[in-house]
C-alpha cells in the first residue's frame, strides 16, 4: 500500500475518535470504577461506592440486557439481568455534565470448554494499541479511565484489535485504558495499559508510589525488627511470661534507622507495613498451656487506645519522622489496624460495654473462636471484645478513629485485621471517608488491603470501589506453599489455583501475594521438613527447636527463592514477610517472630537476600511483571514455565523442582519482539525464531527477559 494512503488511513482513524470521549478534570469518580458482578436475580449498587454525591446524579441507563431500577436521588440502584443477557454489560452514569461508565460482569462461573476470549497485548503504533486474541470475539469493551469508548476508535478483525487512542488524553497526566472482549461462552482476562499524556508507558521508571500495581510490601513486627533506642524497652519480666512471649525491644525509630541506612531500598521494596502501633495493655494475657505461659501485648494486636502510640515503640514525632524519611525515598508507609476488637481495658468498652456483641451464644457456649458460624459477632478471646460495628453509633467513631491515623500522620494506607469479621457497612463508611477527606482533596491514592481466610467468593465480596483494593490471596499461597515445598504435588495444582484467582479477581487485581505472615509457620521450615504438614505447627514451634540457626536441609534455601520468585513474577502485590529475606527458621506463633538478624548472615542466607533483592528490583523495573499478559508455557508436575507479555517486553520465568539440572525447549508465541534476551541468574540458553531452549538447575528458577526502553 502506498506511503500516501496509509497516513491517510491514520488521519481518518484519529479524526474518527477525537469526539468519542469527555474526560472531566476532576472525575466524580476516583480511579478506576471496579466492575460490578452480578449475584443472583437481584444485584444490589451502593452509588457512594463509586460517586461521593449521588445526589448530583442526573441519570442511570444501562445496556439492553440489563433491567435498571433506581430512583432519582435515590443512593442505590438494583440491577436485574434479563434471560438471555450478555456475559458483560455497562452502566452509564450522568452527573455534574459528564458520563461515567461502570462495566457489569455476569457471574458464569469457570469457562471449563475454553471457548470464552483470550487476549494479548501485541504493539503500538504511534496513536494505536493492537491486541490479538484468541477464540472468536463477538464484542470488545474498552474503557478510557471510566468511559467506554464508541466503535469509531475500534478497528476488530478476526486476529485482534486496533485501538485509537483519544486525542483527549494527551491533555492528562495518568490515565489507564482497560479492555475485555467476550462471545457467548464468556468473559475473556482483563488488559490494564497505562497511559501518560496519551502514550502508552514503556519505560517502569516513569511509575511512582502512587501507582498501587507497581508495590513491592514488606511487612515487619515492630517489637521484632530493630532495637534502635533501649531507653523505650520495657519488657514485663515476669515468670508468668516466657521471653519469646514478651517484648523484645523494637521500636520506630529503628525501623527508620534501617530505612536510612537504606535496607528497603536495597530489597527493592517501596511499601513498608507496619505491625499495629496503638497502645496495648500493661498486663499479660492469654494462656499456653505446655509450656505454661501468658502473653504480652507485644504483637500491637490488642489496642486499649485507639489514637495513642505504644511508648514501647516511640513517640508521634518519630513515627513521622519515619514517614517523612520514607516519603522522600519513594516508599509508601502503611498501617496494620484493628477494628474488629479492642481489649477489655480499653475506654470505649469500658464506657460501652453494650457496643460489644455477646460473649455467649444462646445456648450457654461461649463465642469465642467461633470463625466461620459466628464470624460476625466471634470473640477472639474472653478479654477482647468484638464490636458491635453493624451499629451506627459503633461504626462511625471507629472510621474515624482510622480517618485519623491517614490525617495525622500521612500514610498511605491500611492493612485491615480480620476483615471478614467486620460487616460490610464498616468497610464502606471507612472508604468513603477516606475518598472525601484524603484521596479527593489531595488527589493521591491510598491503599488498603484485608486479611480474610476463606473461599474466594467470601475474600471478593470485600473488594472493590467502595470497599478495599485487595486481599491477601490466601487460597493461592497454600497451594504455592504445599507445591514448592512438597515434591509430591505438581505445579498443575498451582496453575489452576492461579486461574481460578485471575476468575474471580481478575488477572490486573490488586491482592497480595505473601512470602509469610505472623499468623504461619514459616515456610523454609516445612521445606526442609523440620515441620510436618501433617502436624499442629503453633505446638511444634513449643515443643521443639525448629532449625535454630538454619533449616536441617539446605535445599531449602533454594525452594524459599521459588516462592519469592513466584510473587515476584505473578500478577498481584509481592509481599516480603520480614526474615524471609534471609531465610528465617520458625514455628506458629510465636517462633514464627523471633528477633530480625542483620548480621553475622551465612553464605546461604546472604544467597536468599542478594537473589530477593534482585527479582524485586527486577520486578520493579519491568513493565511486563506489573502490568503484562500471563501465559502459561508449560505445566507439568516438576516444571512450571509462564511468559509474561507487554506490548514486546517479555519476561519467561521457569521452575525446575527436579534434583537435577533440565534443559527446556519453550515454543513463545509469535510476538513482535524486541531486543536481546538475557538471564537473570545466569544460567545458560539460546534464542532463535520464538523457540527458547534454556538450562535450570535443580530445585531451581530462572528467569529470561528481553529488555525495552522507551518505543
Amino acid at each position: 500500500m502506498p506511503r500516501c494512503v496509509i497516513l491517510l488511513a491514520w488521519i481518518f482513524l484519529v479524526y474518527a475518535c477525537r469526539e468519542d470521549i469527555r474526560l472531566p478534570e476532576h472525575p466524580a469518580i476516583y480511579d478506576l470504577a471496579t466492575p460490578i458482578r452480578l449475584s443472583g436475580d437481584t444485584t444490589r449498587v451502593y452509588l457512594t461506592d463509586y460517586f461521593l454525591e449521588p445526589a448530583k446524579i442526573k441519570k442511570i441507563t444501562s445496556s439492553e440486557d440489563l433491567k435498571l431500577v433506581w430512583k432519582k436521588g435515590r443512593n442505590e440502584i438494583l440491577l436485574l439481568p434479563e434471560i438471555s443477557a450478555k456475559p458483560m454489560g455497562n452502566i452509564r452514569v450522568k452527573t455534574e455534565g459528564y458520563t461515567y461508565d461502570i462495566p457489569v460482569l455476569k457471574s458464569m462461573g469457570n469457562d471449563h470448554t475454553g471457548k470464552a476470549p483470550v487476549i494479548f497485548t501485541d504493539r503500538i503504533k504511534g496513536d494505536t494499541v493492537c491486541l490479538l486474541n484468541r477464540n472468536p470475539v463477538e464484542e470488545w469493551a474498552v474503557y478510557v479511565e471510566n468511559q467506554k469508548l464508541k466503535k469509531s476508535c475500534l478497528f476488530p478483525d478476526s486476529n485482534g484489535i486496533r485501538i485509537v487512542i483519544p486525542p483527549v488524553t494527551k491533555e492528562f497526566g495518568r490515565i489507564e485504558l482497560r479492555v475485555w472482549a467476550l462471545n457467548e461462552s464468556g468473559v475473556s482476562n482483563d488488559i490494564f495499559i497505562p497511559l501518560e499524556k496519551g502514550k502508552v508507558i514503556m519505560d517502569a521508571g516513569l511509575l511512582n508510589r502512587f501507582d498501587k500495581r507497581a508495590s513491592t510490601l514488606y511487612f515487619l513486627m515492630i517489637d521484632r525488627f530493630k532495637d534502635s533506642l533501649p531507653g523505650n524497652n520495657h519488657p514485663l519480666n515476669t515468670k508468668e511470661v516466657l521471653p519469646i512471649a514478651d517484648y523484645m525491644g523494637g521500636d520506630i525509630a529503628g525501623v527508620a534507622q534501617k530505612l536510612k541506612e537504606g535496607y528497603f531500598d536495597s530489597l527493592g521494596i517501596n511499601t513498608i507495613w507496619l505491625s499495629p502501633i496503638t497502645q496495648n495493655p500493661e498486663g499479660a494475657y492469654g494462656l499456653w498451656k505446655n509450656p505454661k505461659t501468658k502473653f504480652s501485648g507485644y504483637h500491637g494486636y490488642w489496642p486499649v487506645s485507639s489514637s495513642r502510640i505504644d511508648y514501647r515503640y516511640g513517640t508521634p514525632e518519630e513515627l513521622k519522622e519515619l514517614i517523612t524519611e520514607a516519603h522522600k525515598r519513594n516508599i509508601n508507609v502503611i498501617l496494620d489496624y484493628v477494628a474488629n476488637h479492642v481489649h477489655e481495658e480499653h475506654p470505649l468498652y469500658q464506657q460501652h460495654k453494650d457496643w460489644a456483641t455477646n460473649l455467649h451464644l444462646p445456648d450457654g457456649s461461649l463465642n469465642t473462636e467461633r470463625w466461620d458460624d459466628h464470624r460476625l459477632t466471634t470473640w477472639f478471646d474472653t478479654f477482647l471484645p468484638t464490636l458491635d460495628l453493624e451499629r451506627t453509633e459503633v461504626y462511625e467513631p471507629m472510621t474515624d478513629s482510622a480517618l485519623y491515623w491517614i490525617k495525622e500522620y500521612d500514610l498511605d494506607g491500611f492493612r485491615h485485621d480480620a476483615t471478614k469479621h467486620i460487616p460490610e457497612v464498616f468497610w464502606r463508611t471507612l472508604t468513603y471517608k477516606l475518598k472525601k477527606n484524603i484521596v479527593f482533596p489531595r488527589n493521591i491514592t491510598v491503599y488498603q488491603v484485608g486479611e480474610t481466610y476463606g473461599s474466594r467468593e467470601l475474600i471478593a465480596s470485600y473488594i472493590g470501589s467502595g470497599l478495599l483494593d485487595g486481599q491477601f490471596d490466601f487460597n493461592v499461597y497454600d497451594d504455592a506453599v504445599a507445591v514448592f515445598a512438597r515434591p509430591e504435588i505438581g505445579f498443575q495444582r498451582l496453575n489452576r489455583s492461579l486461574e481460578e484467582s485471575f476468575h474471580c479477581y481478575g488477572v490486573h487485581n490488586l491482592m497480595s501475594y505473601i512470602s509469610g505472615n505472623q499468623d504461619r509457620a514459616r515456610f523454609i521450615s516445612y521445606a526442609a521438613g523440620d515441620i510436618r504438614f501433617t502436624e499442629d505447627s503453633k505446638v511444634a514451634g513449643w515443643t521443639r527447636k525448629i532449625g535454630e540457626r538454619k533449616p536441617s536441609d539446605e535445599k531449602a534455601y533454594d525452594k524459599l527463592i521459588q516462592l519469592i520468585a513466584f510473587n515476584a513474577t505473578i500478577p498481584g502485590i509481592p509481599v516480603i514477610y520480614y526474615g524471609d529475606e534471609i531465610g528465617m527458621t520458625g514455628g506458629n506463633d510465636p517462633d514464627n517472630r523471633r528477633m530480625m538478624r542483620f548480621d553475622g548472615l551465612s553464605e546461604e542466607e546472604q544467597r536468599v537476600k542478594e537473589k530477593t533483592a534482585k527479582l524485586n528490583k527486577f520486578r520493579r523495573n519491568s513493565m511486563a511483571l506489573m502490568y503484562g499478559d500471563f501465559v502459561p508455557l508449560r505445566v507439568e508436575d516438576k516444571v512450571y514455565a509462564y511468559l509474561r507479555s507487554y506490548f514486546g517486553e517479555d519476561v519467561v520465568v521457569i521452575f525446575n523442582k527436579h534434583e537435577e539440572e533440565i534443559t527446556l525447549k519453550l515454543d513463545l508465541p509469535q510476538r513482535d519482539r524486541r531486543g536481546t534476551f538475557k538471564s537473570m541468574f545466569g544460567s545458560r540458553f539460546s534464542y532463535d525464531n520464538s523457540k527458547l531452549i534454556v538450562d535450570v538447575p535443580g530445585n531451581g528458577v530462572e528467569v529470561f527477559y528481553n529488555e525495552i526502553k522507551n518505543l
